[in-house]
């Protein structure tokens, strides 16, 4: 693996750390705090992270929309031992993903079902900003639920 992916799979490791961190103890009624009508709850936003690393290198194998739609509903998971499994999964098969490839393959250009162009670098370094966009929401919700986790999310 070359080096800026390392760099880059040593912040996706702590970002999943610190979303770990940040809702370790959280209650059942907790996860079904909705802080805005249509939005989604905070177990709904850990499920959706926790699937962030499969789903985003799917897209960038140019899955289809409908593929896709077919992957949220079989894999969404449902209790927070399910989402920290599926969060630590997906980041595991991500990383033995980017170990095998070549630089020449780093330079691939796919492209998403939605018209989204990018190589196979550029495609991490968006699900880099993915997760972290996410964790940024994840504690914006628990500071508006009272429970403000006074952590660094930034090295």
């Amino acid at each position: 693996m070359n080096e800026a992916c390392i760099r880059i799979f040593h912040h996706l490791e702590w970002i999943a750390g610190t979303v770990t961190e940040l809702t370790a103890g959280l209650t059942d009624e907790e996860l079904d705090y909705r802080p805005d009508p249509g939005k989604r709850s905070l177990g709904e936003l850990l499920s959706h992270i926790a699937l962030i690393c499969e789903a985003d290198a799917r897209i960038s194998d140019e899955a289809s929309r409908f593929e896709m739609e077919d992957f949220y509903l079989s894999a969404e998971p449902r209790s927070q031992d399910e989402i920290y499994s599926a969060l630590c999964s997906g980041l595991a098969n991500l990383k033995k993903r980017y170990d095998w490839y070549s630089e020449m393959e780093l330079s691939m250009v796919t492209t998403s079902w939605w018209g989204t162009t990018d190589t196979r670098f550029g495609w991490l370094v968006q699900i880099l900003e993915h997760m972290a966009h996410h964790r940024g929401q994840l504690h914006s919700m628990l500071v508006r639920l009272g429970k403000d986790p006074k952590i660094q999310l930034f090295k």
